[in-house]
């Protein structure tokens, strides 16, 4: 079997909500619809490289997901008896590709998507996981890597959620104005997850994955554009944006992983910058700002220094005091003991490190390494960074981040003139 170019795999990601979204309409069965359009994904895999694309891609892919749906009927038909009532539905193979239920907005069908899986029957992050899977096409281990988990529970909570929507009977289709109210929150939790997975990939050879956080992106802009007036929506397609805008500037000429104090800000995208700026600057006086808000002041604050020195770190420290009370968040704490370290010096960044020692969810992740290096760093103890710069090399998944570590651990190494 050939390779599967990541052109096409970037196709496949962007296709596989799309044919979910049709199967839930045509059976109401979204457990079902997801469990058989995983599978026509592995058959595209197995079979594209070597026999081509198809001229309909996503017939191509509704077509095999059908199958395993009827199949998976006839299996069960002692137990459910639908099978004539799924096989019905499954258009003849030379009219798949201009079904009448297909030519629906896929624009409609992800942002529908997005608020089935974020239904209030399931736990916030139940649902959260539900919809990585099903929209952002995320892998289990990637998203147990996001909420800081292991692999196996994240696949039982997986599975548990896609068993409490088939039980409900939940219909596939666009939530009412209270039901909308009630699963934002989830939603923009789920956009903000699949932006950070694809900015600062956690696993693979690439720093940027764009088909997540350019898809996260893009329904992030659908969703303002529905409720341009929800100022934590703004909040969030801001920080999404002032966010991206550095993008570009994160790789070297090699692929290389370059930080943010290193980057050639000649390479930032001020358009976008611009456009989060007034975004913020729209949303901030509508009320008592959100977590999203007050990450995008972090974010405007970055990017409209002209230089990493300028940077304004008292405010951005005032600003990670205000995100600690709005929600108990690792990584908001270990941004906290950053910021704390860039203006108080990092003595007092590595105490409050210490007391995130203890935290389990950071246990076993390469975080806290990463930072205690720098913050070691900073204070001059080189061989202690060294050693630390190394641990957190091994913990990683990503195979960029592994390298900038390993190089800049044997940056300092050279420099103490161990020759290690």
């Amino acid at each position: 079997m050939g390779a599967l170019d990541p052109a096409v795999q970037d196709l496949l990601r962007a296709l596989a909500p799309q044919v979910v979204s049709i199967l839930c309409r045509r059976t109401n069965d979204f457990a079902a619809a997801e469990d058989a359009v995983q599978e026509a994904l592995v058959a595209a895999a197995q079979h594209w490289p070597d026999e081509g694309l198809p001229q309909h891609p996503r017939a191509w892919l509704v077509q095999v997901a059908s199958r395993r749906l009827t199949d998976e009927v006839r299996m069960a038909i002692a137990r459910r008896a639908r099978e004539e009532t799924v096989v019905s539905l499954v258009p003849p193979e030379d009219q798949v590709a201009l079904g009448a239920d297909d030519a629906g907005s896929a624009d409609d069908d992800s942002l529908a998507l997005l608020f089935m899986c974020c239904h209030p029957s399931l736990s916030p992050a139940s649902a959260i996981a539900l919809t990585l899977r099903a929209v952002g096409g995320l892998t289990t281990a990637e998203i147990a890597r996001a909420f800081l988990v292991p692999e196996a529970t994240m696949a039982q909570r997986i599975s548990r959620a896609k068993q409490l929507i088939r039980e409900s009977g939940l219909p596939f289709e666009r939530p009412g104005p209270e039901a909308f109210a009630a699963r934002l929150d989830a939603v923009m939790h789920v956009l903000y997850l699949m932006f950070s997975e694809g900015y600062a990939a956690s696993s693979g050879d690439a720093v940027v994955r764009m088909d997540l956080s350019g898809e996260a992106l893009r329904v992030t802009r659908l969703l303002h554009r529905l409720v341009p007036d929800e100022p934590e929506v703004s909040g969030l397609l801001a920080l999404l944006l002032l966010t991206d805008a550095r993008r570009t500037a994160r790789t070297g000429p090699a692929g290389e992983l370059v930080p943010l104090d290193q980057q050639d800000r000649a390479r930032w995208d001020r358009q976008a910058i611009a456009e989060g700026v007034a975004l913020l600057d729209a949303a901030l006086p509508k009320g008592r700002p959100g977590p999203y808000q007050l990450q995008a002041a972090v974010a405007a604050l970055h990017d409209e220094a002209p230089s990493a020195a300028e940077t304004d770190w008292p405010q951005i420290l005032a600003l990670y005091e205000v995100l600690r009370g709005l929600s108990d968040n690792p990584m908001v704490e270990l941004n906290h003991a950053i910021a704390t370290a860039m203006v108080q010096g990092p003595a007092a960044g590595l105490a409050l490190l210490d007391q995130l020692a203890s935290d389990a969810r950071l246990a076993g992740t390469h975080r806290l390494d990463a930072v205690r290096a720098h913050l070691l760093e900073r204070a001059g103890d080189l061989s202690g960074a060294v050693a630390l710069y190394r641990r957190a090399a091994e913990r990683t998944a990503s195979t960029v981040e592994r390298d900038y570590l390993l190089a800049h651990a044997a940056r300092l190494s050279d420099s103490l003139g161990s020759g290690a």
